[in-house]
């Protein structure tokens, strides 16, 4: 342990990048989850700063008396009490902008392979049905004449919203509040949009305010010609109502690469013919991935320093300096 060198702890399976550059500048403390139990009272006492790859609670936050920072890896940082810090006035940061075109590249293969089955037509060459049996059947289902409506239109929604733009389609979005910067049509309500589009984009932050939002009504709005496109969190989905609206084609297909009990995925949407299931994939890239692994440390590294924040969540964006 070094006097001078302020201490970090890494809770829970942190990126190697994040490891390694932490235990280089900082003195490191690792837990598996943020357990109490794991952390005697001199460790509590000398935690400055956190890179948080697990459920940071508020009795956890409080656990930690010199806490003055948790960087949180990746851009939704509901595990993390963020509202508590706040109080606390313990900064925390998250790492948006570095994965936003990653994702938003991702979602657009997602929602063609969704529409144009091409996992399954490779499946299909891969099994040699294509030498025995001919052609891979035409698809019901094309991007062709699509409209499509962009639920959450931050900073990778509106990335996804260009690209599409390219491919000619029509979007429309939802927000809590109207974009001024954007000409695109906005509903206020959900419901409503999925009512005047038959391709629903999921892109919003988990949390209380937007759990099982895309919810049976969500989904009939949508029609039998409809597609649900999910790449925010997995708790923004009622997973029983869309396993029973695609039984029942009452909607069209579903491209997921969330869940809302990840890595568990429902068996019966694995089994249902009319879906395309990622494993949280949308960012994983090696360079994507390091990116976010350096704007953590880099927020722990400013924070420590006495500096602004790079990337302070809403909820610490009023104090987004260290205090003195």
């Amino acid at each position: 342990m070094s006097a001078s060198r302020p201490t970090v702890l890494l809770a829970g399976k942190v990126h190697p990048r994040v490891r390694e550059r932490v235990e280089a500048d900082f003195d490191a403390i690792s837990i598996e989850t943020a357990d109490r139990a794991l952390l005697d009272e001199d460790a509590r006492s000398r935690i400055r700063g956190m890179a948080a790859a697990t459920a940071i609670s508020a009795d956890f936050i409080d656990l930690l008396p010199n806490l003055e920072v948790i960087a949180n890896f990746g851009v939704g940082y509901d595990s993390v009490d963020a509202a508590h810090a706040a109080t606390r006035q313990v900064m925390v940061t998250n790492t948006p902008d570095v994965l936003s075109d990653e994702v938003a590249d991702t979602t657009v293969g997602l929602l063609l392979n969704t529409v144009r089955e091409l996992p399954k037509a490779e499946a299909y060459l891969r099994a040699g049905r294509w030498e025995r049996e001919g052609a891979y059947p035409l698809t019901s289902l094309s991007l062709r004449g699509r409209t499509v409506g962009i639920f959450g239109l931050g900073r990778i929604g509106l990335a996804i919203a260009r690209r599409l733009e390219a491919f000619g389609l029509p979007i429309h979005y939802h927000t809590r509040n109207k974009r001024t910067d954007v000409a695109y049509p906005w509903h206020a309500r959900l419901i409503d949009m999925a009512a005047a589009v038959d391709t629903l984009i999921v892109v919003v932050p988990g949390g209380a305010a937007t759990e099982k939002a895309v919810n049976a009504e969500v989904l009939d709005a949508l029609g039998p010609q409809g597609v649900l496109i999910s790449v925010g969190r997995g708790t923004t989905i009622d997973e029983p109502a869309l396993i029973e609206a695609l039984s029942d084609r009452r909607i069209a297909a579903a491209g997921l690469d969330v869940f809302a009990r990840e890595p568990h995925v429902p068996q019966a949407l694995i089994d249902l013919p009319n879906t395309c299931l990622l494993p949280h994939v949308a960012s994983a890239s090696l360079s994507t991935r390091n990116a976010m692994a350096d704007l953590v440390v880099n927020n722990l590294a400013a924070w420590l320093a006495g500096k602004p924040a790079l990337t302070p969540v809403p909820e610490c964006a009023s104090f987004d300096r260290k205090p003195a």
